[in-house]
């Protein structure tokens, strides 16, 4: 049986989008020690939702949430001056954020962003987070 999908090319663009996560590479990001996995991007608007994965030690130098982040920590923890979110715990920072972020012992994470952050400091200062 058909479905209104196979007849109907219009609608194509309502579908849901189911994503292999398993099979998606990771990528590394310009930080050293993270690497992603893109479950959704959407270029024109900068709207992209990822799986962050930090190594043992790693920092996130100085960068700015060009609009709200909302990052739920799957495993491990992420640290900065503010304080530190765990695993199982969720942690939302508002447009014009700006921190270093750390994760002593690493971390997995899924993170959703209006915009990805923007890096000030170091090597890629001026980069986005992609």
């Amino acid at each position: 049986m058909k479905s209104p999908l196979d007849t109907d090319p219009g609608l194509r663009d309502l579908a849901s989008r189911y994503v292999d996560v398993e099979a998606l590479p990771w990528k590394p990001t310009p930080t050293p020690g993270i690497d992603m996995k893109v479950l959704l991007d959407v270029p024109e608007t900068g709207l992209m939702t990822a799986l962050f994965r930090w190594a043992p030690g790693t920092q996130l130098p100085l960068h700015e949430h060009v609009e709200i982040e909302q990052t739920y920590v799957l495993s491990g923890s992420i640290v900065d001056d503010e304080g530190e979110v765990r695993e199982g715990n969720f942690v939302w920072r508002p447009k014009g954020n700006q921190h270093i972020a750390r994760s002593p012992d690493g971390a997995l994470v899924l993170s959703m962003f209006l915009r990805p952050n923007m890096i000030l400091e170091g090597e890629y200062a001026g980069r986005e987070l992609r």
